[in-house]
């Protein structure tokens, strides 16, 4: 069962955090505004934070609960698990995965609503990372975090190279994905149809900013999408149309192959 939250902020190491806004206010339509030495990027339904660091890492996703009892029933959950908490509030609580990621769980916010006639809307929906040991990070995800698995990509030698894990309805609002480094891979904003997906990527063209992968159809999730990548080597995408689970469904089994993750052409391989 999966356990009712949604992604809501990530905060990411940027070499430089000022730059990188510009990027961001220009493609994805993110107002920018300095908070001490970090960049706010944000528009209604996404935001992302900026920190000077190490380019290409991700320092913490921050997922919403949807109802305040179930944060509290989360937290109790994890505590009888042995999970020890970094930071611990009556509205908030985070644990640091085996990565070193801070992974922080909040009570819900008002709820937000998007201009039904605005053209470039999407909500921040997933992010992926990429790790040389994608089993033990899965493990913990699952077996710790309570993380459900939506799907899985197999070698021919039967060694995990993708997973696709779920915390409410939608397909997956993380991936993991198996690569020589520890690294940030991409975050992913979820437009509200195909239509709106053409858009983003007719604004993408319109701002100069060639499209890295896509337009395409992941297998996994069964979505649309387009990314593009900034100066920190971090992809960002837009989907449309991802898949929405059943809470019995049983995960799947995909074969490691560009059509795997790239139902319409070629795709990036991380391994």
């Amino acid at each position: 069962m999966e356990i009712g939250a949604s992604l809501a902020q990530l905060e990411l190491f940027a070499s430089d955090p000022q730059k990188l806004s510009a990027f961001y206010a220009s493609t994805f339509c993110l107002q920018t505004a300095r908070d001490g030495d970090a960049m706010v990027c944000s528009s209604p339904g996404r935001e992302v934070v900026l920190m000077p660091g190490e380019g290409g890492q991700l320092h913490r996703a921050s997922f919403r609960f949807h109802a305040k009892t179930m944060l509290d029933a989360h937290r109790v959950t994890l505590l009888r698990r042995g999970v020890e908490l970094v930071e611990h509030a009556d509205e908030h609580f985070t644990l640091r995965d085996p990565e070193g990621r801070l992974i922080t769980f909040r009570a819900p916010a008002p709820t937000l609503r998007l201009d039904a006639d605005e053209r470039l809307q999407a909500r921040l929906q997933h992010f992926g990372v990429r790790t040389p040991s994608p089993e033990p990070l899965l493990d913990f995800y699952l077996d710790t975090v309570g993380f459900v698995l939506s799907d899985r990509v197999l070698d021919d030698d039967g060694n995990l190279t993708a997973a696709f894990l779920r915390t409410d309805s939608e397909h997956h609002s993380m991936a993991i994905f198996r690569a020589p480094m520890v690294r940030f891979d991409h975050f992913s904003c979820e437009a509200p149809n195909w239509e709106r997906l053409r858009d983003w990527a007719d604004h993408m063209a319109g701002v100069g900013v060639d499209l890295a992968w896509g337009i395409g159809r992941h297998g996994p999730g069964n979505d649309t999408f387009l990314m593009v990548q900034d100066m920190d080597g971090n992809m960002g995408e837009i989907s449309s149309d991802l898949e929405v689970c059943a809470p019995d469904r049983p995960s799947g089994v995909w074969p490691h192959r560009q059509q795997t993750l790239n139902q319409w052409g070629v795709a990036i391989m991380r391994s």
